[in-house]
């Protein structure tokens, strides 16, 4: 099943208020694994950006001056999205500037039945702790250490990670990533690990083991508790 982690950074905290999407981030998920895809962009709100909002993600009026504005990029973010659920981190926050700028654009709404919330589901699974994305990211152990300012993208991988935790299938465990005949497996630390898949097929062994062969695979199985091999060579 594929879904998208998604987020955003704004000018400000309401499009009420005439505040826009400055930067975009969305991850895809294949049973809730991330697969290396994503989509990225900054965008120009053609507006000043509040000091508060500034504060809190860095990104400055002088750097979204060259940059695309809303209507330029809405397409190519609709196609990488499609029809997927979104998994988003107070998704009423991200879902109205979304929305906002879809109407204003003369686009379809995006219907809120598709979006799943994750802070609501941490609400409810953690009653009276924090449960911002830095507290999740610390709860299970994923590793935050560089998100010293909110950034789309980042904060779109993080989520994906802490929902597969919450939902159970553990981003903890690995995110793979399949290119070719190579699987590469990243861990939370991004240490990753490529292994080849060569297709190579491996002849069975046509001998026997010799005695020293058997006398050490005796003392191995003597070292091992509840050992399947004992309760096979005891019936």
């Amino acid at each position: 099943m594929r879904e998208i982690a998604l987020d955003t950074e704004t000018t400000g905290i309401s499009p009420k208020e005439g505040h826009r999407i400055i930067e975009i981030g969305a991850v895809e998920m294949v049973n809730q694994y991330r697969t290396g895809n994503h989509f990225h962009v900054y965008i120009n709100p053609k507006r000043s950006i509040s000091e508060g909002a500034f504060r809190v993600h860095g990104i400055s009026e002088e750097f979204l001056a060259d940059k695309p504005i809303f209507e330029d990029v809405i397409d190519d973010f609709l196609e990488f999205i499609a029809d997927s659920k979104l998994i988003i981190h107070n998704a009423p926050f991200d879902m109205g500037f979304i929305n906002h700028h879809l109407f204003h654009a003369k686009r379809p709404d995006i219907k809120l039945e598709r979006v799943f919330d994750t802070l609501a589901l941490a609400r409810q699974k953690f009653p009276g702790a924090k449960n911002n994305l830095d507290a999740l990211c610390s709860r299970f152990n994923i590793d935050g250490s560089a998100r010293t300012k909110h950034g789309a993208l980042l904060d779109a991988e993080l989520l994906a990670d802490v929902y597969a935790e919450m939902v159970g299938t553990g981003a903890n465990q690995r995110n793979l990533v399949f290119a070719g005949n190579n699987i590469k497996i990243e861990t939370k630390k991004d240490q990753k690990v490529s292994l080849e898949v060569s297709g190579e097929k491996l002849e069975a062994r046509n001998f026997p083991a010799n005695e020293e062969e058997l006398r050490a695979h005796e003392e191995f199985i003597a070292l091992m508790e509840n050992s399947l091999w004992k309760k096979t060579s005891a019936s």
